[in-house]
C-alpha cells in the first residue's frame, strides 16, 4: 500500500470502511507503533474504537486518559495497547508505567497525543493525522 494515504470520511457511517482501510495500511506497513494526532474532539478515540472493531476486539474500547494505557485482545488473542498521553506532565510518567517495554513488545501500540512522549518513540512508526473538515466529516492521512 502506497503511503502517504488520505482517506476522506464524510460521516460516522463511513467510519467502519475507513477503519478497514487504516487496518490494511497498518498491516501492510509491518509497523506496530501507530500515532494518532488531531485536535481535541477530532475523533482519535472514535477512530481507534472502529479500528479495534475491524481487528475483532470484543472489549469495550475507551480512552485511557487517566490510566494512560488500556489493553485489548484482537480476534487472534493478541494484545493491542491503547495509550492516551494527553494528561502527561512529563515523559518520565510514561517510562514509569513501562511504555518503553510496550513499544518494544512487537504488539500493536495505538498512541493518542504522541507528541507528549516523542523522545521515547522508536523511529519506525506510522502517523495518522485526523483533520476536522466539517461538523461530521474528517480526513485521515496515514504516513511514515
Amino acid at each position: 500500500m502506497q503511503l502517504p494515504l488520505t482517506i476522506p470520511v464524510a460521516s460516522l457511517a463511513e467510519l467502519p470502511a475507513a477503519a478497514t482501510r487504516l487496518h490494511a495500511a497498518v498491516a501492510a506497513s509491518g509497523r506496530t507503533i501507530v500515532e494518532f494526532e488531531g485536535e481535541m474532539g477530532a475523533g482519535k478515540t472514535t477512530l481507534i474504537k472502529a479500528l479495534c472493531a475491524t481487528m475483532g476486539v470484543l472489549d469495550d474500547v475507551s480512552s485511557p486518559t487517566f490510566a494512560l494505557v488500556n489493553e485489548y485482545r484482537d480476534a487472534r488473542d493478541q494484545p493491542i495497547y491503547h495509550f492516551d498521553f494527553y494528561r502527561l506532565d512529563d515523559p518520565q510518567e510514561a517510562v514509569n508505567i513501562g511504555a518503553l517495554e510496550y513499544f518494544d513488545s512487537g504488539y500493536l501500540c495505538l498512541i493518542e497525543w504522541p507528541s507528549r512522549v516523542a523522545a521515547l518513540l522508536p523511529p519506525d512508526r506510522l502517523l495518522v493525522t485526523l483533520t476536522v473538515t466539517g461538523p461530521t466529516s474528517r480526513e485521515l492521512r496515514i504516513e511514515n
